[in-house]
């Protein structure tokens, strides 16, 4: 079976402040991939929905992305209209098979945890002291991020880069949130073991981040929205397929060419 690994938000699905950051073109048919509060909070074009749901009959397709699993569950797509089995979440430190968590995996993350990294406590501690303009947020017990009021130049970003990772830990700055992440919470990782796990023939993902970058690097196919932090930061060496278009269109895109290339045929033209 083949597999299609993508990231969500910004990827996929696009909240009302991705939209207008990105712009929404005229009489474009969209649907509501996530709802909070009884209110859409992030969509996809009706075309994309359909392509996904498709995708998913047909091949594996795993949800990839930084949310804990209580915020990735209000994107009700899954499970209602999309099938998947595996649904990857807190940027990898979690992997839910068939709607339980996966013990195995969450063992192998939380060795790795205790052996190399300094404690979320302490890298806390660490970031507060940089006295960012913003609101300190964490993500369960594995991560934290800040919701900036201002964003911080790519001199900082760099020099943080530097101190964090003397730590064992990393940072993605993903619109106005900067997230500390433990090295070994890795998408990456996740993503190579249900591929592994499944022995997946062609591994084909979607992404826009550096985060989304580990895994999207062992993927045989990488396709990259033309927009986010990958597409000002791209690694040496790193071959991806970008988008022609931007924002929620960009989602579409690469979903048609996930679509060929994992089902070796066209999609319907029709939104």
């Amino acid at each position: 079976m083949n597999m299609f690994a993508t990231d969500l938000d910004r990827t996929m699905i696009y909240s009302n402040r991705a939209l207008e950051e990105l712009g929404l073109e005229e009489d474009l048919q969209l649907s509501a991939a996530e709802m909070k509060e009884g209110q859409p909070a992030a969509f996809m074009t009706s075309r994309s929905l359909n392509l996904l749901r498709e995708l998913a009959e047909e091949a594996l397709v795993v949800p990839v992305t930084t949310r804990t699993y209580e915020q990735y569950k209000r994107v009700g797509i899954f499970g209602k209209d999309i099938p998947v089995s595996y649904e990857v979440t807190s940027n990898g430190a979690q992997i839910h098979y068939k709607g339980k968590l996966l013990a195995e995996w969450t063992e192998l993350v939380y060795k790795r945890l205790k052996e190399e990294c300094a404690l979320q406590e302490e890298m806390a501690e660490f970031a507060e002291g940089c006295r960012f303009p913003g609101t300190l947020k964490k993500a369960g017990d594995s991560f934290f991020y800040y919701i900036l009021q201002e964003r911080i130049s790519l001199q900082e970003k760099k020099k943080l880069e530097e101190d964090v990772r003397r730590l064992g830990w990393r940072i993605s700055l993903q619109g106005r949130k900067l997230y500390f992440i433990p090295i070994p919470v890795c998408k990456g990782e996740a993503v190579k073991f249900i591929s592994k796990r499944e022995g997946a023939d062609i591994l084909a993902g979607a992404g826009d981040s550096l985060l989304d970058y580990d895994f999207l690097k062992v993927c045989h196919h990488a396709f990259v929205p033309d927009h986010g932090e990958l597409s000002m930061e791209m690694p040496h060496g790193f071959s991806c397929n970008f988008s022609e278009n931007r924002g929620i269109l960009a989602g579409e895109e690469i979903l048609l060419k996930a679509f060929r290339l994992l089902l070796g045929r066209e999609a319907a033209l029709q939104r």
